[in-house]
């Protein structure tokens, strides 16, 4: 159990807590925020018992695969965004969070102006509201993000009626929408997609349920998808690496980059971008890490109850 420090205040967090278990076949990771309940925790906990105990989604053969992946900004100030940006080494593509309870639309504004500035005409940009806009204010946003070429807006709103709704508003703008939360927080994922409520859906292999079951659901979907994380060790970032790596025909850069956010990590070889690709590999836990970081006895109790209930639900 490991407590590890961010760069920056991400989503309202500024450490993220993750349980590692060692497998058959290697480190997995079960790591749902707090706010989870048990109930939903247990996809994740699905996803490291496949992650660790199965080989089915290992890379085949011996050449090494290497993935894109977006660089990622919080809703710092323009000021920082430079700083933030020089973790994520080589990224052509950048996703910044908008719509956070501390900033304006003013304050998102600047934040992708400066993104844009540094990446120039060529670079590519989306951006994250994780459902914080309701339709009126997601409209609103979206003209006044306009002129940066957005890639794609994601999850900017909360339900899947609001997003058919600013779909159908918004449709002549050109901007596909995501979703994000939309999928990995519905009792049926699949009901975006049948919805026609989004372009693009965002995946994770924690939140879904495992490699198998976020393969399902996008061939199901029909829909162009995104690998992304869930601010993961590289442990938890290297189970979305294994699942990008079999979706090989996907147009998007993923989300995976998002251990150069972290200040701490687990392994001597953190998955962090180097000319814009992680490997897809299993990396190797350090014991001395584990014990460096390790979490409270009070957080360790905490999470081990925790495991305990949920894997009572599977």
């Amino acid at each position: 159990m490991v407590t590890l420090r961010l760069a920056a205040p991400f989503r309202g967090i500024v450490v993220r807590e993750a349980l590692l278990l060692q497998g058959s076949v290697g480190w997995s990771e079960f790591s749902p925020f707090d706010d989870y309940s048990d109930t939903e925790s247990a996809s994740w906990l699905r996803a490291a018992i496949e992650f660790g105990w199965s080989r089915d989604h290992d890379p085949a053969g011996d050449q090494a695969q290497r993935i894109r992946v977006n660089a990622t900004v919080p809703a710092v100030s323009p000021e920082r965004v430079g700083d933030i940006l020089s973790r994520f080494r080589g990224c052509r593509t950048v996703k910044i969070k908008v719509g956070g309870p501390s900033t304006t639309l003013a304050d998102d504004v600047a934040r992708v102006r400066e993104v844009r500035r540094r990446m120039g005409p060529e670079g590519r940009v989306r951006v994250d509201a994780n459902g914080a806009w309701n339709v009126d204010e997601a409209e609103h946003a979206l003209h006044a993000l306009a002129e940066f070429d957005l890639e794609y807006v994601e999850q900017p709103c909360a339900s899947i009626a609001e997003l058919i709704d600013l779909r159908n508003r918004t449709q002549y703008m050109g901007i596909p929408i995501a979703a994000d939360e939309s999928v990995r927080r519905e009792s049926d994922p699949l009901e975006v997609a049948r919805a026609g409520a989004a372009d693009i859906l965002v995946i994770k292999a924690q939140p879904l349920g495992g490699i198998s079951r976020a393969l399902q659901l996008v061939r199901e979907a029909q829909l162009p998808a995104v690998v992304s994380s869930a601010l993961e060790t590289s442990v938890g970032i290297a189970m979305g690496a294994h699942l990008a790596a079999r979706l090989p025909d996907s147009e998007f850069d993923c989300g995976l980059g998002t251990a150069a956010l972290l200040l701490d990590d687990v392994t001597d070889s953190p998955l962090v971008p180097d000319e814009g690709y992680i490997d897809v590999v299993r990396p190797q836990v350090n014991p001395d890490l584990l014990a460096r970081h390790g979490a409270s006895t009070e957080r360790t109790a905490w999470w081990l109850e925790r495991l305990r209930r949920v894997y009572a639900l599977l």
